[in-house]
């Protein structure tokens, strides 16, 4: 492969007029020059995407001492952010590797020399089984990737190269479970599709994998219990295609960033056995919100979050010091039009904010971006367009045209494809911009 991209180079692009949000002077300077120059968000355009640079040190640390402290090898989500630079914030913060979702997102992480990569996906378009199979003769770098039947495995192996590869491409048996996303229906189905795998000369049985995060969405008894039950069956599986993996190190993976606690309480027994056998394998955790959290559903679910309850906190953040993550990501829009006094629109609508997991939640207004803010209570978003936010309230909004409301935001997996550069502030309510943060989506 080429010579990786370091990260430090992306202090070296420039600045364009059609970036989103930045001022109109950072046009034609470098990233570098811009940021020497002392920016100030005051000075950006809304609507806006803000990032927390305390917070994202916080969450970074949090996230991966509950899962080392946990037995687990973080390999965070890397679609979440699709940002090199928040990667490499996790990967020194002692991840593992990233997962990622995509061939391209697979190639975009190797182009900055990402060296574990687990696709949580299958792999059967030529093109992308092409580029891994070149990939593979870098023998520093790590690559698995799902399948869920045996008509996919057969698949991958129609596709891929006539010349033999450098090394057999690591695939994992998915799990599903009825009413939930991709992954074999049955352990009978997930057990053929291993003993595929393991005849197979071009592909390698690596391990089991799964995702639990479709089969609930909140933290009901009925949620946590089908979670709970599906992840049983995981083991299951797992104790199924051992045999086939002899003793080599079987890989187990689940774990969103909904029900992260759930798993470790499932998985805590069978990783004890193993340890006491001496069996080889490695646990991972793929949480890829928790980097950034949010306000809105992460807020809600997530057990390493106040709003979760004490029941889960509990028993999820014992071993990390009790410590919780927080939303490290705010969006901000103006006020351009006060049609009636309980009606008011902003300049930030579906092109620019997450709406799919719950809309924007308004927290102040501010005379000006990065000014001291005074809450908005009883106001609330009600609706979304392209461009417009419809803020509304009982009584008369305290707004005028102009002011800029800041806006919590849910589901960070939605909310950076909409942005190529994302400025970050130093902390919650400073004016002062620290850095930009580039996404490749």
């Amino acid at each position: 492969m080429p010579q990786p991209r370091v990260i430090a180079e992306l202090a070296e692009e420039r600045l364009e007029p059609s970036d989103k949000g930045l001022p109109a002077r950072a046009a034609g300077l470098t990233v570098r020059e811009f940021l020497a120059s002392g920016p100030r968000l005051s000075e950006f355009w809304t609507p806006l995407l803000v990032l927390d640079e305390q917070a994202l040190a916080h969450n970074a640390a949090v996230i991966q001492e509950w899962a080392t402290s946990h037995g687990f090898d973080l390999m965070p989500h890397g679609k979440t952010t699709m940002a090199p630079a928040l990667w490499q914030r996790q990967l020194d913060a002692g991840a593992a590797g990233l997962t990622l979702a995509t061939p391209w997102q697979v190639r975009t992480a190797r182009s900055f020399g990402v060296a574990r990569i687990m696709l949580a996906n299958t792999l059967v378009a030529p093109a992308g089984l092409a580029f891994i199979a070149s990939e593979l003769a870098d023998e520093g770098f790590a690559f698995s990737c799902w399948a869920d039947s045996v008509a996919t495995v057969e698949a991958m192996k129609q596709a891929l190269p006539d010349a033999p590869l450098p090394r057999p491409i690591d695939v994992l048996v998915e799990l599903g479970a009825a009413g939930g996303r991709t992954g074999a229906r049955s352990l009978d189905e997930a057990v053929g599709v291993a003993q595929r795998i393991a005849a197979s000369r071009s592909l390698r049985l690596a391990g089991v994998a799964g995702y639990e995060g479709s089969l609930g969405h909140d933290r009901s008894p009925a949620a946590l219990a089908a979670v709970r039950d599906y992840l049983g069956d995981l083991l299951e599986l797992r104790a199924a295609v051992r045999p086939l993996v002899g003793d080599r190190e079987l890989i187990v993976t689940a774990g969103g960033s909904a029900y992260l606690d759930v798993v470790a309480d499932v998985f805590a027994p069978a990783m004890a056995a193993d340890a006491a056998a001496g069996l080889p394998a490695s646990w991972i955790l793929r949480s890829g919100a928790s980097l950034l959290h949010d306000d809105g559903f992460y807020h809600g679910i997530s057990p390493l979050d106040a709003g979760a309850g004490a029941d889960a906190r509990a028993g999820a953040a014992a071993r990390s010091g009790g410590a919780t993550l927080i939303s490290a990501m705010r969006g901000y829009a103006r006020v351009v039009s006060h049609p009636e006094p309980g009606l008011a629109l902003l300049d930030g609508g579906k092109r620019d904010f997450p709406y799919d997991e719950g809309l924007p939640v308004p927290f102040g207004r501010a005379a000006r971006l990065g000014a001291d803010e005074e809450p908005l209570v009883g106001a609330s978003v009600t609706a979304v367009n392209d461009q417009h936010a419809f803020l509304r309230s009982d009584a008369a909004l305290p707004v005028s045209i102009g002011d800029v409301v800041s806006l919590g935001l849910s589901h960070p997996c939605t909310a950076f494809d909409k942005w190529r550069w994302i400025p970050v502030v130093e902390h919650r309510g400073s004016d002062r911009v620290v850095d930009l943060v580039r996404t490749f989506f």
